[in-house]
């Protein structure tokens, strides 16, 4: 007989016998009777057992406890209408067990499956194995699976090749660290592990295989956060002869089609805002649109007001901006000052309040603005009767970064952000380089994106003002993924080199192959990476990456289960030729 996944049980197996193998999930003992939730990946099942009339089946199943390994034979049956449990997947029916086998038996775990809550995160990743066991965890990895193969099946529709790049390459920073691993057979050399495909994909390219992806393992040594770890899978694919529209619409298909898998609706295609648009109205390159507090401009009515620190802002070649949150006009001083300090962690100097309360505006520093001046910048922030305005002055990337942060706080704190509902979109147009002239330009993707073919005059002139051919996709206010043109002329490729502080022998010694390969009928071609971890962290409703990553790391990046990173023998270190040196105040 085969065996049957006990979470594939349903009405429509009643009467027929099947045989399981399974976890003891839990037991229960009423009047005689064994009852038994028996559980493997696909979900729970309840099992009873007749001491009466299953006798054989009793004794075998009666030292069992929970964690151990049964294989049982038995019938189908409905349950009673009065035991159907909606809850679950299988309540309405149970096994008749009739024959039994202990397969494995298992201590007492470190810590209680059934309240996983009570234990904490340390332990549940110290045994890891036994957290998977959890049908709530074990159903974000059975959605991972299913997502990844909708996703190939897509791509492959599409006519992308799945191929594989290198794990072991050499160092060319993307902006991250690069984790380091030495050459046995070249002394004091190191190969770094991929931050991403992005100069092989490229290479692809040129190799005339026109449309690649890959389910890509990347690595990045940076500090980590809830939705980062050291290790991460990209869904990342790159295709020649294309351009920006055909991009975003590849991704909103897959999106169509992966995102009701898990029961959420989407409507192409997404909104497109461009940065600067999206910097202004939301105060972030990555908004959530899912609520309103829009910011409004307010620099030409109050820049010429009585206000010194207006018009200071203003004549500096700053800006007066706020936003409104309605219904709280009568947040205390309290909430204000918390207001401030977010505000000031941002860069910005402070916030100022104006209130539309008892009928009267109410501005913080009283008689600074003439009252059809409040009139105008209530007119224009759509501040009614009940609502608070919280307005910044200053330089126009610090006025944006603190009013970013407050739109979201505010949000949260008067629960404004529907739980219910998503809200997709396209952030375009990013400055090609982020900086200044006396400290120099960043890229603020990565080298090799291509600069707006209408903005190329301005690299020589002003640099701060060049569009790029990058685009984001923003889930909810958090950026699943972002891809570029690339650049595809080898000139153009050295003068954004050149522009970014790397000098022809540098440019050489990093990335001559992929100027040698640009000589030779390289294809106009773009591409984009999509976070997977964090796709299938919002998908599934998990609170942490760490919820989506089988064995992941902890935010000191060691893995608890495996004790990593560990010491290695002298031996293997005398071989690659490394002398280790303790820092002060550390074990290793």
């Amino acid at each position: 007989m085969k065996r049957r996944f006990v979470g594939t049980l349903t009405p429509q197996d009643i009467g027929q016998r099947v045989l399981l193998k399974a976890w003891v999930h839990r037991r229960r003992d009423l009047g005689g009777m064994m009852f038994l939730d028996l559980r493997d990946r696909s979900g729970l099942v309840q099992a009873v057992v007749y001491p009466d009339t299953d006798v054989e089946a009793h004794a075998a199943l009666d030292p069992v406890r929970a964690e151990w390994v049964v294989e049982v034979e038995g019938d189908v049956l409905a349950r009673d209408a009065a035991n159907v449990n909606l809850e679950k997947a299988t309540g309405a029916i149970e096994v008749r067990v009739e024959r039994a086998v202990v397969l494995t038996q298992a201590e007492t775990p470190p810590f209680v499956l059934e309240s996983y809550a009570e234990a904490s995160e340390e332990l549940r990743l110290r045994y890891r194995y036994l957290d998977l066991r959890r049908p709530e965890l074990a159903r974000n990895f059975v959605l991972r699976h299913r997502i990844v193969s909708a996703t190939r099946q897509y791509l492959e529709a599409n006519e992308f090749l799945e191929l594989e790049t290198p794990i072991l390459t050499r160092s060319t920073p993307e902006g991250a660290r690069d984790y380091l691993v030495p050459s046995r057979e070249a002394p004091c050399q190191f190969y770094a592990l991929p931050q991403s495909p992005q100069l092989f994909k490229q290479l692809l390219m040129m190799s005339g295989f026109e449309r690649y992806y890959q389910m890509a393992r990347c690595f990045r040594d940076e500090d980590l956060r809830a939705d980062r770890q050291p290790e991460f899978t990209q869904v990342d694919l790159e295709l020649s002869f294309t351009d920006e529209n055909e991009i975003i619409g590849l991704i909103e298909g897959l999106f169509a089609k992966i995102f009701p898998m898990a029961g959420i609706e989407i409507e192409t295609p997404f909104p497109r805002l461009s940065y600067h648009e999206a910097m202004a109205r939301y105060g972030s390159d990555r908004p959530d649109t899912r609520f309103g507090l829009e910011i409004e401009d307010l620099s030409e009515i109050l820049g010429q007001s009585g206000f010194r620190g207006f018009q200071a802002a203003v004549e500096g070649g700053g800006v007066i901006r706020g936003f409104v949150v309605p219904d709280a006009a009568n947040a205390s001083r309290k909430q204000v000052d918390e207001w401030v300090a977010i505000a000031r962690r941002a860069g910005a100097q402070g916030v100022l309040t104006l209130r539309h309360r008892d009928g009267e505006l109410q501005f913080q520093v009283k008689k600074a603005l003439a009252e059809s001046e409040l009139k105008q910048a209530a007119q224009q922030l759509g501040l009614e009767e009940g609502g608070l305005s919280l307005l910044v002055a200053g330089p126009e990337a610090t006025v944006a970064r603190a009013l970013g942060a407050l739109r979201l706080e505010l949000a949260r704190a008067y629960e404004l952000i529907p739980q219910d509902r998503h809200a997709f979109l396209w952030v375009q147009e990013f400055p090609l380089v982020d900086g200044n002239d006396e400290d120099g330009w960043d890229a603020l993707h990565h080298p090799f994106t291509s600069p707006d073919p209408r903005d190329l005059e301005l690299i020589a002139t002003d640099p701060g003002r060049v569009r790029s051919r990058a685009y984001d996709v923003v889930m909810d206010g958090i950026e699943l993924g972002g891809g570029s043109i690339r650049i595809h002329d080898s000139d153009l490729q050295r003068r954004v080199f050149d522009l970014l502080g790397i000098g022809v022998e540098e440019a050489e010694s990093r990335f001559g192959f992929l100027l040698e390969a640009l000589k030779y009928g390289p294809p106009p071609h773009g591409g984009i990476a999509l976070g997977l971890d964090r796709l299938i962290m919002l998908m599934s409703g998990a609170q942490s990456i760490r919820d989506v990553i089988l064995f992941p790391k902890t935010t000191s990046a060691s893995c608890l289960l495996t004790e990593a990173p560990s010491a290695v023998d002298d031996r293997q270190l005398e071989e690659l030729g490394i002398e280790c040196r303790r820092r002060a105040g550390t074990d290793g």
